[in-house]
C-alpha cells in the first residue's frame, strides 16, 4: 500500500523550469552572434489553454534532438500568478501527451493508453474510464452526453479475377492504379485516396461512460463544426451535401439536427460556412462566411471576397452580418458569457490581436494593443483572463496573461533565458513606404549583429512570405536572425496580396501575380538604400512557396538589383503547374480558367517567370523537396536548366523523400548553412559563419 501511494503522488506535476516574473523585455548586454549550434536551443511552445477558472495554464514544449533528428514533446503547466515556476507533467516518470483542461478545472492527458486527469494545485492524479472518446467529440451542456461526427468505414470487397492466370499478373503489378481528380495531396502517400469516395460522417450522440453511439440522421454527409444549443435539444454543424462530385469545390452549409433526428438546412447559396457556436442564451447562430471558390468561377469574379462574421436566429430571421463595416479578418469567435460581445482575434498588419464586436450589432473594437503578435490567445470561462503567446523578433515565444482587455500583462515563462544571456539577437524597424504607384507597403529591416554605420555598406537579403495571401511582422525567425548574425540586413515586405490591409489590398494582385507586389518587393528594396548603409551591388532575394515565386519573378523583372537569389519551391511555369499541383484552384480563380481557355492561358504564359528567364543575370540556388505536391519539382528544374543553358551560375538542392515544406531538424540545418555559403560567396558578406565557440570558418 506505501509503495502505491507514493507512485501515485509522483505521477503528476514536477520539475521546475527557470521563470522571469517581470513581463518587461529587458535589455541584453551586446553577446556573441547567434550561431548554427543554437538552433537546438530553440524550444517551440505549443498547444497553451488556460484552465476554466483562469489559474493555471498549461502548455507543451517541444525540444529538437540533433543525435537523431527527433523532437521530445513535453508538457507543462503554470500559475497564472506569475508568482511560481512552470512544473512539468509526468506519469510515472514518463511525459504525458493530449493535455485539456475539463470543466472541473482538472487537466486531462493521455498516458499508457489511458486517459487520466490531475489537479495541478496538489500535483494528484487519478484514472479516467477508459473508454474511447472519438476525436472532435463535443460535450453536451449538461456534460451528460457527446456529440461527434461517426464515420463508419466501408467494407472492402475482394477483387474479382476472370482466370487464376489474369490473377497472378494482376497480383505482379506493380505500378499505381487510380480514376479519381485528386489524385494528389502534398505529403501523403501517391496516389492521395479519393476524397470524394470517403465513407459519410453523420452526427451521433452517445452518453458519457456508456459505449452505445446513436446516429441523428442518415444523409450522405460528413458534418463538422458540430455545436450544441444550450437547451441540449438541438444541434449545429456544417457539412456539403455535394461532396461526392469530384467536379465541385468544398462548399459546407449551415445545417441543424435535434436529437430526435429532424434535419433542417439553413443555407444553400454557394458560400462557405465555419466557425459555429451559439450565444449563451440559444438565441443567435453565430458563423463565419467566406466566398466559395465556385461562387468565385461562376460570377468570374475578381477578388476573393471578404470573410465576415454573421449571426442569425434560428427562426428564420435575416443574419446580420457583424463586421460587414470592418475591413479585416475575424479569427475564431467566442461569445461573451453574457451574451452582449463576440470576442475573436484578427491580424491587422504585421501585429495580431484581440477585437469584440456588440451583438446584435456595433463597430467592432479592438481590445489588446501594441507592436506584437498574440498567438494561440485562449479566455477563461469568466471571460477575465486571456492567455497567449508572444514572440517578437528579437526573442522566442513565450506564455503571457493578461486582464481580458489588455491590462495587468504577466510573463510566465522565460524559455530561453539561456540562449539569450549569451547571444545578442538582432532588433527590426519597422519601415513604412510608397509603392511605385503610391500604395504604402510594411515591412521591417533586421539589423547586422554588432551593427555600427561606419563599418557599411552592408549587403542586404530580402525575403518575400509565402501564400501569397499570408503576412509577416512580429515574431521570431530563427534563419533570418542567422543570416543577420553573419553580418547582413534582412528586409521583410508585406506586399500586396498579404493579409491584415483589407479586402482590396488582399485582392490587388488578382490576375497579375507578381506584378504589384513585385513592384511593392522592389521599392523596398529602393527604400531601404537610401535610409541604410546598405551596398546596392550586393543585394539577394529568397522565399519559399510563393515567395519562391517571388524571386523566380523578381530576378527576371529587376535583374540588375539582385545580386544573388534562393529560390525555395517557386513555380516558374504556371501552365505546367497546372495538372500537377495539387492546388488548381488558384489558377481557375486568380488567373481566370485553365489552360484550354486562350484568355488564362494567356494570363498564365505572361505572369510565367519561365516566360522572361532570358532576362535573369543573377546567380541564383534552387531548394526543393523531392515529392513536392504542392510546388512539383520540376518547376524547379525549368528555371534552373534555363539558367544553366544560358551560361548564369545555378545550383539545385534536392531534398529527398520531402514534401513541399521541407521537414526534419537536419534539413533544415543543411538547408541554412548552404544558404548561407551562397549569400558569402555572392554578396560577399564581410564576416564568416560563426560557431558557438566563437570560430570562424
Amino acid at each position: 500500500m506505501r509503495r502505491k501511494h507514493l507512485l501515485g503522488a509522483i505521477c503528476a506535476i514536477v520539475i521546475a523550469l527557470p521563470l522571469a516574473l517581470s513581463a518587461q523585455q529587458t535589455v541584453r548586454p551586446a553577446g556573441r552572434p547567434l550561431a548554427i549550434e543554437d538552433y537546438y536551443r530553440i524550444q517551440t511552445v505549443g498547444n497553451p489553454q488556460i484552465s476554466p477558472n483562469g489559474q493555471w495554464v498549461a502548455f507543451t514544449l517541444s525540444t529538437r534532438i540533433e543525435e537523431d533528428n527527433s523532437t521530445r514533446t513535453e508538457t507543462y503547466v503554470v500559475s497564472t500568478t506569475g508568482s511560481s515556476e512552470p512544473r512539468r507533467v509526468v506519469h510515472y516518470g514518463k511525459d504525458v501527451s493530449n493535455p485539456r483542461w475539463a470543466a472541473d478545472g482538472s487537466l486531462r492527458y493521455t498516458a499508457d493508453r489511458q486517459q487520466w486527469k490531475t489537479d495541478p494545485s496538489n500535483a494528484a492524479a487519478a484514472p479516467l474510464r477508459t473508454e474511447s472518446i472519438p476525436n472532435g467529440a463535443v460535450l453536451s451542456p449538461d456534460g451528460k452526453q457527446f456529440a461527434f461526427a461517426d464515420e463508419r468505414p466501408q467494407s472492402k470487397k475482394d477483387p474479382a479475377y476472370a482466370s487464376d492466370f489474369e490473377k497472378r499478373h494482376q497480383e505482379r503489378f506493380k505500378g499505381k492504379t487510380f480514376d479519381w481528380k485528386d489524385f494528389q495531396r502534398d505529403g501523403q502517400p501517391f496516389p492521395a485516396p479519393d476524397p470524394h469516395a470517403r465513407p459519410a460522417a453523420p452526427i451521433a450522440i452517445q452518453p458519457v461512460g456508456d459505449r452505445g453511439a446513436r446516429i441523428l440522421f442518415n444523409h450522405d454527409m460528413r458534418a463538422d463544426n458540430i455545436v450544441w444549443h444550450p437547451s441540449g435539444a438541438l444541434l449545429a454543424f456544417t457539412a456539403d451535401s455535394h461532396f461526392r462530385n469530384e467536379l465541385l469545390y468544398e462548399r459546407p452549409d449551415l445545417w441543424t439536427v435535434t436529437t430526435d433526428g429532424k434535419v433542417t438546412r439553413l443555407t444553400d447559396d454557394l458560400y462557405v460556412y465555419s466557425d459555429l457556436d451559439f450565444s449563451p442564451d440559444g438565441r443567435y447562430l453565430s458563423y463565419v462566411r467566406s466566398f466559395g471558390t465556385n461562387l468565385i468561377i461562376e460570377q468570374k469574379l475578381n477578388h476573393g471576397g471578404s470573410r465576415d462574421l454573421f449571426i442569425r436566429t434560428l427562426d428564420g430571421g435575416e443574419p446580420i452580418n457583424l463586421t460587414a463595416k470592418w475591413d479585416l479578418e475575424p479569427g475564431d469567435a467566442r461569445w461573451s458569457p453574457d451574451g452582449t460581445f463576440v470576442y475573436f482575434t484578427a491580424g491587422i498588419g504585421g501585429e495580431s490581436h484581440l477585437f469584440r464586436v456588440a451583438v446584435p450589432g456595433g463597430n467592432v473594437e479592438q481590445v489588446t494593443r501594441g507592436p506584437r503578435r498574440l498567438g494561440s490567445l485562449a479566455i477563461d470561462k469568466a471571460f477575465k483572463t486571456i492567455s497567449y503567446t508572444l514572440g517578437m523578433h528579437a526573442t522566442p515565444p513565450d506564455i503571457y496573461v493578461a486582464n481580458i482587455d489588455g491590462t495587468n500583462e504577466r510573463r510566465l515563462t522565460n524559455l530561453h533565458r539561456g540562449v539569450l544571456s549569451e547571444a545578442a539577437l538582432s532588433k527590426a524597424d519597422r519601415l513604412r513606404w510608397p509603392s511605385y504607384d503610391g500604395t504604402e507597403i510594411e515591412g521591417w529591416l533586421l539589423f547586422p549583429h554588432g551593427y555600427d554605420p561606419a563599418r557599411g555598406p552592408y549587403p542586404l537579403i530580402v525575403t518575400s512570405h509565402g501564400g501569397p495571401h499570408s503576412a509577416v511582422g512580429y515574431s521570431f525567425d530563427f534563419k533570418k536572425q542567422f543570416f543577420a548574425a553573419n553580418g547582413y540586413f534582412v528586409l521583410d515586405t508585406n506586399f500586396r496580396s498579404s493579409t491584415g490591409y483589407g479586402d482590396a489590398f488582399k485582392w490587388a494582385t488578382w490576375g497579375e501575380w507578381g506584378k504589384k507586389d513585385g513592384e511593392d518587393v522592389a521599392s523596398g528594396v529602393d527604400y531601404a538604400l537610401k535610409r541604410y548603409p546598405i551596398d546596392p551591388k550586393r543585394v539577394g532575394h529568397t522565399g519559399h512557396s510563393y515567395g519562391g515565386f517571388m524571386t523566380n519573378w523578381v530576378i527576371t523583372q529587376y535583374p540588375d538589383k539582385f545580386a544573388a537569389a534562393i529560390t525555395g519551391a517557386g513555380i516558374s511555369n504556371w501552365i505546367s503547374d497546372y495538372g500537377t499541383a495539387d492546388i488548381y484552384r488558384t489558377k481557375e480563380t486568380e488567373f481566370f480558367g485553365t489552360p484550354w481557355e486562350k484568355e488564362a492561358r494567356d494570363r498564365m504564359i505572361k505572369q510565367s517567370p519561365l516566360t522572361y528567364a532570358g532576362n535573369v543575370k543573377t546567380p541564383t540556388l534552387f531548394v526543393h523537396g523531392e515529392l513536392d505536391q504542392r510546388v512539383p519539382y520540376e518547376e524547379a528544374e525549368q528555371m534552373y536548366f534555363a539558367l544553366k543553358r544560358r551560361g548564369i551560375p545555378a545550383k539545385m538542392i534536392q531534398y529527398e523523400g520531402q514534401p513541399h515544406g521541407i521537414g526534419g531538424h537536419w534539413n533544415n540545418v543543411h538547408r541554412m548553412i548552404n544558404e548561407l555559403k551562397w549569400w558569402n560567396q555572392y554578396l560577399a558578406a564581410p564576416r564568416k559563419t560563426t560557431t558557438s565557440a566563437g570560430a570562424r570558418e
